[in-house]
Order: C-alpha cells, then structure tokens, then sequence
C-alpha cells in the first residue's frame, strides 16, 4: 500500500465547492494558521471581576503617568473605567435638579414607585440617583431611596416609575420630604438596532446633501460611543450625541463632565458623531458635529479640532491652531480611524484622508476613493498605516491607495450575517498573530455570535463563532481584550480553555478538509492507515488528545456515508515528543476528507502533515 501526505493550502476556502477546493479547507472553529498550518486558537479568561450593565460597544485601554492601567467601555446604558479589573461608573450626568423638584408616592404592597418631576426628560431604562430624601414612613426608608435607580416606565414627561428592592406598607404615605434632589445621568441607547434609525435614516440619507440636521433623538438609534485617552484623561462621544471629558487625577468616584465644564472652554463642540486624539500634535479633533457658528445643531459632514494641546480651546484665531473642515462628498461621516501618518474618515459613500500640515490651515482633507461602503462606525481598523475595513460586500484595505482583499470566504460570510444588525460589526487587530478580526452577527442572532478573519501576513482567511461585541488589542495588557454578551471583559488568547464558564470548559476547536481523490476520482480507494502528524504543544493537560475523523463518499454532491475515526494521544513528555504512530481504519470510496478536532480542557494542538495508506479500490 502507498503513503499519501496529505498537504493542504493553507485558510479555509468556501467560495467553490468542497470538491473543487480539493487540497485545501473547507470548514473550521477556533482555528488559526500559522506558518501555513493549521492550529487551536488559544482561550479566555475574565478580566473583569464583574458584569457591566448593558451591553459592550466600545473598548480601549491606556495608561496613567504612574503606570496605572485603565480600560474604558461604554455600554448601551453606561460608561465604565475598569482598574484591576473593578468596574467603575464614569457615566455623565445629564441634569441635577434643584431641591425639592422631586417627589415620591407609594402603593401598600407594590415595590413600584411613583416618582413626579416636571419635564424630566428621561427614557425608559435611565437611570437617576437621588440624596436628600426622607423615608416614606414605613419600609421605603431614607438609605432606600438615596441611592442609584433604573427608571423602568415613563407614564409621562412629568412622572416614571422605577421599582425598589422592598415593598411599600401601609406606612408610606410621605412624599419624601423637601429636599429631594434627582441626578440624571445621560439617556440610555438602544441595545438593538431598529428599522429607520442609524445614518441609512434621517433626511442626510435622502439626498439633501449640503444641510445640517438636528441632533438624534435621545435613545433612538444602537447606542455606539468611541473614546480616546488624551494623556492619562480621557475623553468619550455618544455617537450623534455628547463629548465628555474624564479627568484621571478626580478618581474613579468622579463621574465624566461635558466638554464645555472645562477651566476656559470656549466654543467646544456639543454634538458630534465621534472623536479622536490626534497623537503627533495633540489635537482633539470631533467628526459629524455641529459647526462654530452653529452650536447644537449637527453637520454630518463638519470636521472641528482644538487648539493644540488644548482641548477645551475650540475657537478658530488667527493666535491658535483650532479649526474646522467640511468634507464635500457623502452625505454623513460614518467612522475615522487613526494611523501613525495620517486620519483616514469614512463616510457613506467615500473616504478621506486628514493631515497636518501645521499653520495656518493645521488639516488638510482629500477624498482619496469614492464608491466605497463600510457596514458600521466600528468595522475598521489600522495596522501601522494600512486600514483594513469591512464594506456592504467586500473587504477593503488602504494603504494610500484603496484595494479590494480578495477574500475566500466572502459569500460565507456576507450571506449569513444579519442585515438589521449591522451597526454592530466590530473589527479589532490581534497583532501576535498578525490577524484583523471582524464579529458579526449571523443570520440567526441578533448579537455578534460569529468571527472572520484575515491573517495579512499569510494573506489566508478563517472564521468561527463565539460571542464578542467588542474588541482591543493587547497593547499594555499582554493580551487582547474583548467584551461578551455576558458583561464580562476576557483576556483573549490567555490559557485554552472557554472562561466564561465555571469550571472552565473546554474550547471546541477542529478543521476539515476539503475532499482527496485518486488521479480524477473515477477510482475507487481503500484507506487502512492514518499516520498522523500532530503536535500538542503548549498543551497543560496530562493526556491531551485529539480526534482524527476520516470520511469517504461517492460523488460530490453525495453526503458522507461511512465515517471512521480514532483519538490521536500523546503517550510521554520526552525531548522529541512521542505520538499514537498510527491509525487503523476501514474506509472505502472515490473520495474522503479529513477532519481534526479536540473537546478536553488545558489542550492545543497544532496539525502538520498527516499521511494515509491508500490504495486504489477498482472502479465500480
């Protein structure tokens, strides 16, 4: 009998059919190549000591003078500092009201509270703290009430309902007292994307190109924040919303204050669609916000930026090198992303490039490509000084020009993401394996539940699926982090196994081939022997084991009808490693795949060149 090493093309290909892609991969979870070989991605840890309310949209970490590390998230519901992994409350206020403007009515029996206050201007799930309240009489005391709550109805622009963690009695009839005095933070958003909300509604997506628009409607449209550290401080944007400014040496107890609070501001923007810190000459720069001459009232289109090193300083003088910009074509900017050279700015339609160019005019804008489309203000990433973005259909990357990446699993992906989810597409750059990840949401979720990626070095394709919605690079952590669904932030690529389970459990992974035949598959074949060539380095797990599966069919389009398959274990720890030598199996027909899996806890696993006894079978 003859020996066939079985050499497959590196990535996963499912732009052709299994049988056509002979000799490469077809199918794949929680796999990377590397060095063109296939191997189990590494697993996940939490990072944070506990979950966030709502759900992860935004991720960054930075780092304080002293060496203090933080890492910002803002949620549909709040913005949070995480240290240490404790998480801590940043989110602004929107309004404080002045004592005795909020009054409290009870029901014998009901945990449910009346709250009144005149033109509140609150949503369904805000939230408000309230101090100077005297109890109600009976359970609903005084350290009942002073403290943090969720509104959970609004009966009018007057009065809500929010809903105590004890029930009223017969006692509770005060109103608590005169000196009630309500903190609003900032409306929540949606957590959920939602018909006719978002840059593909509103009157910039109907032609009228060239006006301004008003601001959003609070809490209408999937709440996106992006946030840049400015030194130690931070600052964050609600997409179509605020820009806050969080100053590190106040604590994590201070809360994030509005633009406009800071010592001197003058003329700071009050909307926009994002921000960034602009890291060669320290300027703030807001994008989609309203003009200097037009406060509150959003431009889709204005670019603004502070004076240097200032970032409250917003006016435009001849004695400081604050500006604004107006791109002429698209009709909203939908994202911006920094490189080490340059601002490249997406709008809907085009995309640009910002430099500076120092005094007097400190920016320039040009449009460097037009028909271009990108699926969300977070579907991009830069990798030194190329931009690698996901687009309506196609992969996109700049690099001063801008080119198609031709992409082997584009049909895979772009026909079973969700298309009223989209907003929510994340990509985030994993540098140790020089890889661009994209998380969507498949055809059968509404939250990011899948995973595609681009390994540039190898120029090769995979994906999978696990829940994530948010995602940063390692940068001073050591390892990416990245939100779940669960409100937990996870180490990624930390250990090898699934954290987010209690034990941990195990991660899953496998690959499959595409199919072999013999000569043009019009002979049948006979498999005997399977010699493996698998590797469990890194692996922690006394006995780690794999599974190899060998399966035969008849005809291309025929399912599979004979599977065999047997563990692949590693016997000894010794300076060369010691493996299972071979693998007997009975498997009869014109062609077969391979399939390489693994479901134990503390195991990885990298496959090189497995070899299979074949032999020709007649032709019947």
């Amino acid at each position: 009998m003859a020996l066939t090493k079985l050499v497959f093309r590196p990535g996963i290909n499912r732009e052709t059919t299994a049988y056509a892609n002979e000799g490469g991969w077809w199918d794949g979870n929680l796999v990377r190549f590397r060095a063109g070989k296939p191997e189990s991605i590494g697993g996940w840890v939490r990072y944070s000591l506990e979950p966030s309310l709502g759900t992860g949209r935004s991720l960054m970490t930075w780092s304080a003078l002293d060496g203090t590390i933080y890492t910002g998230m803002g949620t549909n519901l709040k913005y949070y500092v995480i240290r240490g992994g404790g998480l801590s409350d940043i989110t602004p206020i929107r309004e404080t009201t002045p004592a005795g403007a909020v009054t409290f009515a009870a029901t014998n029996g009901s945990p449910v509270i009346t709250v009144s206050d005149t033109g509140h201007g609150a949503l369904l799930n805000d939230f408000v703290t309230f101090s100077g309240a005297v109890s109600l009489g009976g359970n609903v005391t005084a350290g009942v009430l002073n403290t943090e709550h969720q509104i959970t109805s609004i009966i009018n622009s007057n009065s809500y309902r929010i809903t105590l963690g004890v029930s009223a009695n017969a006692s509770d009839v005060g109103d608590g007292g005169a000196s009630v005095i309500g903190a609003y933070q900032i409306n929540t958003g949606l957590n959920t994307s939602i018909s006719g909300t978002g840059w593909g509604a509103g009157v910039w997506s109907r032609g009228t190109w060239g006006s301004a628009a008003s601001t959003t409607i609070p809490g209408s449209q999937l709440r996106v924040w992006t946030q840049d550290n400015y030194g130690e401080d931070l600052i964050i944007c609600v997409q179509d919303g605020g820009i806050y400014y969080w100053d590190e040496s106040l604590g994590l107890a201070s809360r994030a204050t509005p633009l406009n609070s800071l010592p001197g501001a003058q003329a700071t923007p009050t909307v926009a669609k994002s921000i960034i810190v602009s890291e060669r000459d320290r300027h703030v720069i807001a994008f989609g916000c309203d003009p200097e001459g037009d406060p509150g009232v959003q431009d889709p289109l204005v670019i603004r930026f502070s004076d240097q090193e200032n970032p409250a300083e917003w006016r435009s003088l001849a004695t400081n090198t604050a500006g604004e910009l107006r791109i002429g074509t698209g009709s909203a900017i939908i994202a911006a992303v920094q490189t080490k050279q340059q601002v490249v700015i997406f709008t809907d339609t085009s995309l640009h490039a910002m430099q500076y160019i120092g005094p007097p005019f400190t920016f320039g804008v040009g449009e460097v490509s037009s028909a271009i489309s990108i699926m969300s203000p977070n579907a991009m990433v830069a990798v030194g000084d190329i931009v690698f973005w996901m687009g309506k259909n196609e992969f996109y990357a700049y690099d001063g020009a801008v080119t198609q990446i031709p992409c082997d699993v584009k049909e895979y992906v772009f026909s079973g993401i969700n298309l009223s989810q989209t907003l929510k597409v994340f990509a985030g750059h994993n540098s140790s394996f020089s890889e661009v990840w994209w998380l969507y949401p498949s055809t059968d979720s509404s939250e990011n539940d899948r995973y595609v990626v681009y390994n540039y070095e190898q120029r090769v394709w995979y994906y999978g699926g696990f829940p994530r919605t948010a995602w940063a690079d390692r940068n001073v952590l050591g390892f990416p982090l990245a939100v779940s669904p669960d409100g937990y932030v996870y180490y990624q690529e930390s250990g090898l196994n699934d954290g987010s389970a209690d034990p941990p459990a195990p991660l899953a992974p496998y690959i499959e081939s595409s199919v072999v035949d013999i000569g043009d598959g019009d002979q049948f074949m006979f498999a005997t022997r399977i010699i493996p060539d698998l590797t469990f380095r890194n692996s922690t797990n006394a006995a780690p084991t794999a599974t190899f599966t060998l399966k035969a069919r008849n005809f291309p389009g025929g399912t599979y009808f004979a599977t065999d398959s047997d563990p692949v274990t590693k016997t000894a720890s010794v300076p060369v490693e010691q493996f299972t030598d071979q693998l007997f199996v009975r498997l009869r027909g014109r062609s077969m795949s391979l399939r390489v899996e693994s479901n134990q806890t503390n195991t990885a696993w990298r496959l090189g060149d497995p070899r299979l006894d074949l032999r020709p079978d007649g032709r019947r």
